[in-house]
Parts: structure tokens; C-alpha cells; sequence
């Protein structure tokens, strides 16, 4: 049985660039799908078209048992979104953006302003409450704009890399938002271009690169594909560098790479802490000496690079110059079109 987002060999283009190119996605209900992919892998296209903004060339989409396609307003009534860019009203004040939300969803005018002022705390915006969103930095906005995706509490929230402007504690108090809402039954598809990001959050990964989803899995397996932990070993002195290299071939599972001109050797091992603190023993027994070491895991360029033969930051040809207006304009249109 289909999860409670479900898509079948989804296809856009623009132009002459194929944006999606046979996407499939299948997220059980309460549950976090990652969506992670480097910028124009078709991230926010595939958000588009499950959210009812865009329509797709050919294939099948059903969010909260709801065909996207036959029945988009049902859609809309069912999901929360949040996109790359705050979709607020900069001439209203935060908690009147709130309010106007919760109303276009047929709130009554008390239970609207109940909710707005809970959120505004929620998300650390009491004090600039009666502000208008004009005033707000982007961090403030980024944050008023996830909170009107939540006004409604939408069993199906999809966010579309929902950490672009905040600082780390607002991060971090974000993340247990998310957390809260998964506990609570909600499902959640997540884009991001941070592997951290989707290792705290997300069940399952998929990969996308090129409009396609080149993997799935959880995290773990994902940087396993990539070769797993390595240590990195910093040597002092220059000259010891090879009697360095011979003390880690002991103990990696493959080949050690060396960085002369950053005295840097690298090997992939299997064991964690553990094995790191033998390392360390077996280093200082030879006597050499080191300016740093470390148990490193891949990082998502090393799961980029290993998968799509690329770094994550690349150019983004399926949004174009426009995407910050067209992602703002189509968050508000989405809920006005909610309460149709």
C-alpha cells in the first residue's frame, strides 16, 4: 500500500532541461524522507509538483491518499509547506501573517490568534510579534514563514531546505520542531543539500542528481558507500611522514592517501573510537609526533563525489535568477488556494 506521499516515474522539463527525469518516492505516513541532491538535481521540482505548483509531463502522485493530479485543492487542504524563501506578507506584522493563515484555513478568529501567539513563542518571535515582517531580518522571516506552515498542524508537511538562513540555535530549534511533529503522526518529505541536516531528521535518503534518484537508504548506509570512517593523522615533522604511513596501513581497510604539503595522511578504517585511541598508542611508541588526529566521517561532498563523480554546490538551472520571487509567490498562493 502507497505511503502517505507516493510518487510514480515523475517527468518535467523546462526547456530543453529534463528537471525530473522518472522520479519515484514512496514515504510511509510519520515518517521523514530525505530528499537530498545538490542544487538543480530537481529537489524543489519534484516539491512542486507534489505540492499541486507545477504540473508534471507524465507520471503519478498521490499525497495523503490524494491523486495530486485529479484532485489538487483536496491536496492543498491536506499539507503544510515551506519553501526555500519566506512566502510571508512584508506590510503585516508577524502575528497578523499568522492570523491571516489560520483564517484562509477557516479558523475561527479566536482558535487563529490562539495559534499565531503559540507559534510566535514557538519560534522565538514574541518580541517581534506587532513588528511588521518588513523590518524582520531573513533569519526572522525564514522562521515566521515556517511557522505559517504549521498553523494548521497539516498531517503531510513537506520544507524545502527549511534551515537556508538560520542560525545554529534557531537550527537546532527547528530540528526539534520537526521532531515533534514526526512523534505526533505527521509525515514529512525534507530537502536539503546537508548530509548532517537529513542524518538528524531523516528515516530514509534519497539521493537525487540529474532529475533521478541514484540512491536511497539511511544514512549510515549511504557513507558506507563512500568508504566509511577514516582517520586523519596531521605528522609534525616532515621526514616522519613515511613511518606514519606504515603505522596506519595497519590498521586501514584500504589504501592511505598522503598530502605532503599539509604533512596530512588519510586511511579508511572500520573500529571508531576504539580503534582510534590504538592509533594514537602505536604512533606515540614510534615516536612521532603529531599536530592533529581524528575520526572523520564522509561529509556530503564525500557522498557527492562518490556518487555523481561531483561536489554538492553547483548552479541551479531549473530555477534560474527568479527562483527566491517564483518560490515566495508560490508558497502564499498555496494557502490562499488551501482554503478554496
Amino acid at each position: 500500500m502507497p505511503g502517505a506521499i507516493y510518487a510514480e516515474g515523475l517527468v518535467k522539463t523546462f526547456g530543453d532541461v529534463r528537471a525530473l527525469d522518472g522520479v519515484d518516492l514512496d514515504v510511509p505516513e510519520g515518517t521523514v524522507l530525505g530528499l537530498l541532491g545538490p542544487n538543480g538535481a530537481g529537489k524543489t521540482t519534484t516539491v512542486r509538483v507534489l505540492t499541486t505548483l507545477l504540473q508534471p509531463d507524465s507520471g503519478k502522485a498521490v499525497v495523503a491518499g490524494i491523486d495530486v493530479l485529479k484532485h489538487p485543492n483536496e491536496v492543498r487542504r491536506a499539507i503544510g509547506l515551506s519553501g526555500q524563501f519566506a512566502a510571508v506578507d512584508e506590510y503585516l506584522t508577524g502575528r497578523e501573517n499568522l492570523q491571516m493563515v489560520g483564517q484562509l484555513y477557516q479558523m475561527s478568529a479566536k482558535a487563529a490568534k490562539v495559534r499565531a501567539a503559540e507559534l510566535l513563542e514557538r519560534f522565538n518571535l514574541g518580541d517581534a510579534a506587532d513588528r511588521t515582517a518588513k523590518t524582520y531580518s531573513g533569519g526572522m522571516r525564514r522562521r515566521l514563514d515556517l511557522a505559517a506552515a504549521l498553523v494548521v498542524s497539516p498531517p503531510v508537511m513537506f520544507m524545502d531546505e527549511p534551515t537556508t538562513g538560520l542560525d545554529p540555535r534557531n537550527r537546532q530549534a527547528l530540528w526539534g520542531i520537526i521532531q515533534e511533529l514526526v512523534a505526533g503522526g505527521t509525515t514529512l518529505l525534507l530537502t536539503t543539500q546537508y548530509l548532517e541536516e537529513a542524518d538528524h531528521l531523516a528515516h530514509d535518503i534519497c539521493v537525487v542528481d540529474h532529475g533521478k534518484v541514484i540512491a536511497r537508504g539511511t544514512s549510515d548506509q549511504l557513507k558506507a558507500r563512500t568508504g566509511g570512517e577514516r582517520v586523519e593523522v596531521v605528522v609534525h615533522e616532515r621526514d616522519r611522514m613515511a613511518t606514519a604511513r606504515e603505522v596506519l596501513a595497519g590498521f586501514g581497510t584500504g589504501e592511505t592517501t598522503v598530502e605532503e604539503h599539509t604533512r596530512k595522511l588519510t586511511v579508511p578504517v572500520s573500529g571508531g573510537a576504539k580503534l582510534l585511541a590504538e592509533v594514537i598508542r602505536e604512533l606515540d611508541g614510534r615516536g612521532i609526533e603529531i599536530d592533529d588526529i581524528g575520526l572523520r566521517r564522509p561529509t556530503l561532498d564525500d557522498v557527492f563525489i562518490s556518487l555523481t563523480g561531483h561536489a554538492a554546490q553547483l548552479a541551479d538551472p531549473e530555477n534560474g535568477d527568479e527562483a527566491p520571487a517564483a518560490d515566495a509567490k508560490g508558497g502564499r498562493k498555496a494557502r490562499k488556494e488551501a482554503a478554496k
